[in-house]
């Protein structure tokens, strides 16, 4: 299958393009720099030149592709609070996707985040069934889901608020991090007690080539190892490894401490994967979030 990847070159993509290639398919990937292009193409991936704003160009990629798998964020807008902007973006390329596979029955695998879940208030772990009328990345997910009516074998991939590994550069856990270099404390919310579900970023990206391959039309999928872990365990974690104190976080201060990600840090989303580990035989098979934290890689420079 030749797969056409936004986001080929990121820290998920770099996981996925050699997952791609190595199960037999044929990887183009989108690339906005001359870095990003040169990445790809060592990994072997052929390079489509572009950007998230070039939507003509992503309909073309994707008419000329057997499928595709939607990764890339405008993770700038996102980090610099612009998560509106951020949203928009999304959806617009989602359109483009939409229009450019409609009536052709290929697979489209888009991304959102199991974060959206903490707008129901749920007092259990979310499910695959749990939906939001609309909302920050909610519109884009219903938009993609709603296109298996139109002929496209959409799936859309829930990921974690953690997606951990030595790929990883610019996640959650490298924002903790830096947060607590910076404040000279390892920090949460509260009593810290609220939970992040987790996967790992090999985990990840074999369930994305699953997807690609075998998930029914309109699925929504939660790619999860670790169900919740306290982010108070996390921030200690972190401290330790550090050699800096932990500490809660006054609610005034948040914003101050973890940026952007305070919108985030006392969110409470327990996530449960059993209807996409079953539906896609899927089985995380790669170290959880704290014991990848114990290895070491996350601390190694500042």
């Amino acid at each position: 299958m030749r797969v056409f990847v936004t986001g080929a070159s990121g820290h998920i993509g770099s996981a996925l393009v050699p997952e791609l290639l190595s199960a037999g398919h044929e990887v183009v990937g989108l690339a906005r720099s001359d870095a990003s292009a040169a990445k790809l193409t060592a990994a072997g991936a052929r390079v489509r030149r572009g950007d998230l704003r070039d939507l003509d160009g992503l309909r073309e990629a994707a008419a000329g592709a057997d499928g595709v798998i939607h990764l890339a964020f405008d993770h700038e807008a996102m980090t610099a609070g612009d998560f509106a902007s951020a949203g928009d973006t999304d959806l617009a390329v989602v359109r483009a996707f939409g229009e450019a596979l409609a009536g052709t029955g290929k697979p489209l695998v888009g991304t959102s985040g199991t974060a959206i879940i903490a707008g129901l208030g749920l007092d259990r772990a979310g499910t695959e069934d749990d939906v939001l009328p609309g909302g920050y990345r909610v519109d884009s997910e219903n938009e993609l889901i709603a296109y298996a009516d139109r002929g496209i074998r959409t799936s859309v991939v829930r990921l974690p608020p953690t997606v951990h590994s030595s790929l990883d550069k610019h996640g959650f856990l490298t924002v903790l991090i830096a947060a607590a270099r910076k404040a000279g404390r390892s920090g949460y919310l509260g009593d810290g007690a609220n939970r992040w579900p987790a996967v790992h970023t090999l985990d990840a990206a074999r369930a994305y080539r699953l997807a690609l391959e075998k998930a029914p039309a309109g699925s929504r999928l939660h790619v999860v190892d670790d169900e919740g872990v306290p982010v108070r365990v996390i921030a200690e974690t972190i401290g330790r490894h550090l050699g800096l104190p932990t500490e809660s976080i006054p609610a005034d201060r948040a914003e101050a401490h973890f940026g952007f990600l305070a919108r985030f840090a006392g969110l409470d989303i327990p996530t449960s994967s059993a209807r996409t580990r079953q539906v896609l035989d899927w089985k995380p098979e790669h170290p959880g979030l704290l014991a990848d934290l114990g290895q070491g890689h996350y601390f190694e420079a500042e």
